[in-house]
């Protein structure tokens, strides 16, 4: 299978990450972050939508893991209301307005999909194809109760260093999220292995991604 690059040799690559509440972006796509932050320079920004009290406190620890390993950084988190982002809308498309002002040319954007049935995640995908017309979009995938997983079309294979350290900072970060009978370590890596038998990956693991539209 041929294998596209991100990487350009000239300048460091600025990623922009999107997740509507504390956890998503390290369900989604921690794996692929890690190993970008091993190849070489990365610029990173880092959004949260919705995180208030020990939820901020855990999204601000776990992504300053990430941020502090990135040539250059931003975080921005807001207090919107978990479950409610559809009443919210004109107020969180103004926040993805302004964003898009500050973040203008992102080289790889990481965000919800759009067909996922959680109505924040979906908020947060239609925001970011509203926002950012003319970018390169990964749609990552998170497991869920509504059992909306897709047929993804991308894929990242994962080492076995990165497989585990997912898995730990999942596990350290977020203490609050355990008590759910979905947050388990056995669910993201079940998860990581079967994206790896879906496009035989070396490692047995990786972080699956819907790319809708490519520019070759």
């Amino acid at each position: 299978m041929l294998q596209l690059k991100l990487r350009d040799a000239d300048r460091p690559l600025h990623i922009l990450c999107l997740g509507a509440h504390s956890d998503d972006i390290e369900i989604g796509c921690s794996g692929l972050l890690f190993e970008q932050l091993q190849r070489g320079p990365t610029e990173l920004t880092w959004v949260v939508v919705s995180a208030a009290g020990e939820r901020a406190l855990e999204a601000r620890r776990s992504a300053r893991v990430f941020l502090r390993n990135a040539q250059r950084s931003a975080l921005f988190t807001r207090e919107f209301r978990d479950g409610y982002f559809p009443a919210q809308y004109a107020q969180i498309k103004a926040f993805f307005d302004e964003l898009g002002g500050t973040v203008a040319a992102p080289d790889l954007i990481l965000t919800h999909r759009l067909e996922d049935r959680h109505q924040d995640h979906r908020i947060v995908a239609e925001l970011t194809w509203n926002t950012w017309r003319d970018h390169f979009v990964l749609e990552y995938e998170i497991a869920k109760y509504e059992g909306d997983l897709g047929q993804p079309n991308a894929y990242v294979a994962l080492s076995p260093k990165t497989r585990r350290r997912k898995l730990r900072h999942l596990a350290h970060y977020f203490e609050s999220q355990r008590s759910k009978s979905w947050f388990r370590p056995e669910v993201f890596d079940g998860l990581l292995s079967l994206r790896g038998v879906e496009c035989r990956a070396a490692s047995g693991a990786a972080e699956a991604f819907h790319a809708r539209k490519l520019s070759l």
